[in-house]
């Protein structure tokens, strides 16, 4: 097992990394404060991994709740669901949520916690690669509104984090693809030798060989932890986490959560970020390449889904958290290895760009 921090202060929390850690009892009780503890999943990773949790929490109140599955679940309508399970129960101030699932589950119980009796304590026991590798890390929480992703939401640390690379073996293929754009989102980002590491081992990683799973998700939630503790709440450099985000949101929001994976809308979205960062000069035409022929080999977009015009992505880019005073703001590229935050952008090159790639 690998075990990280996320250097907080009296917020700091671990992250543990490995095999066969949902039948490690102490690992997670070690974490819960009171006697009362609720269970959030979805209807598909539920009946898989549910009763495993619950069988380590005797001797505790437990209640458990399984949302429907999928990014357009990840709504109000959900969040009042969890809140009024939590009122029915009578759950108190000292119980401990628990999000077992993927990035939508994490989400929307974080978001619960953040407001059930103005804050409670949740752990975060990420089910797919892309929860493991980002979603879970961080504290931010949130749903979704139909004009835009994560409009609504807030900032609420987990206690704790345990990412269990055997549930990965239950992961669809496309869902292990997704998650891979945020890994290769750190190599673009702040790690130049990562990326260089994936070139080299991607198809170790699409194999699922352990060894190389466990390193990618371990180097990605190191880069994660430290933008983090130096910007906690996104007033400065965290937003570089954001590379691809802009687009790949405006992707999702078009597309009315209901067609690409998150990680694929990010994937499409960096390309982008990486093209219009070719067209203002900054970054090198090859770099570009290298960037997209990895993310092909990821076997993740690499063109704009048909049916959707670059004046519908800009009109939702326009709506991004990141903007300020009305100016777009954008993560771009200077060289692989190095992201960079800039707004003023001309419109006319953003369409350029959204053009070229649809």
């Amino acid at each position: 097992m690998k075990t990280l921090s996320v250097s907080l202060g009296e917020r700091s929390y671990p992250v543990y990394i490995g095999q066969g850690l949902l039948d490690d009892s102490a690992l997670l009780t070690g974490h819960i404060s009171g006697k009362q503890v609720f269970v959030i999943s979805n209807d598909k990773v539920g009946p898989l991994y549910m009763d495993r949790v619950l069988a380590l929490l005797k001797g505790y109140t437990c209640h458990s709740l399984q949302l429907p599955d999928g990014e357009k679940y990840k709504t109000l309508d959900s969040f009042e669901t969890i809140i009024s399970e939590l009122l029915s129960h009578k759950t108190g101030r000292n119980a401990t949520l628990v999000a077992l699932g993927g990035g939508v589950i994490g989400d929307i119980t974080g978001f619960a916690a953040a407001c059930y009796q103005r804050g409670i304590n949740f752990i975060q026991i990420p089910t797919t690669l892309l929860a493991q590798v980002d979603s879970s890390v961080g504290g931010k929480t949130a749903v979704n509104h139909r004009l835009g992703k994560n409009m609504i939401g807030a900032f609420h640390q987990p206690v704790a984090v345990i990412a269990d690379t055997d549930v990965l073996d239950t992961l669809e293929d496309r869902q292990l693809r997704a998650g891979i754009a945020e890994v290769i989102k750190y190599g673009l980002i702040r790690d130049a030798a990562f990326f260089d590491w994936l070139v080299d081992n991607m198809s170790a990683i699409l194999e699922r060989q352990p060894e190389a799973l466990t390193r990618a998700i371990k180097i990605s939630c190191e880069n994660k932890a430290a933008v983090v503790a130096e910007d906690e709440r996104e007033s400065g450099i965290r937003a570089i986490l954001n590379l691809g985000h802009t687009f790949g949101h405006a992707i999702e929001t078009a597309q009315e959560y209901s067609g690409w994976l998150h990680g694929e809308a990010v994937a499409m979205g960096m390309i982008l970020a990486a093209d219009l960062s070719v067209r203002l000069g900054w970054l090198d035409a090859g770099e570009l390449a290298r960037a997209r022929a990895l993310i092909d080999a990821a076997g993740l977009p690499v063109t704009l889904p048909q049916g959707i015009s670059p004046g519908d992505l800009l009109e939702h880019m326009a709506l991004d958290k990141k903007n300020r005073d009305g100016a777009l703001t954008l993560i771009l590229l200077e060289e692989i290895g190095h992201a960079v935050i800039r707004d003023g952008i001309e419109h006319e090159l953003i369409v350029e760009t959204l053009s070229a790639y649809s």
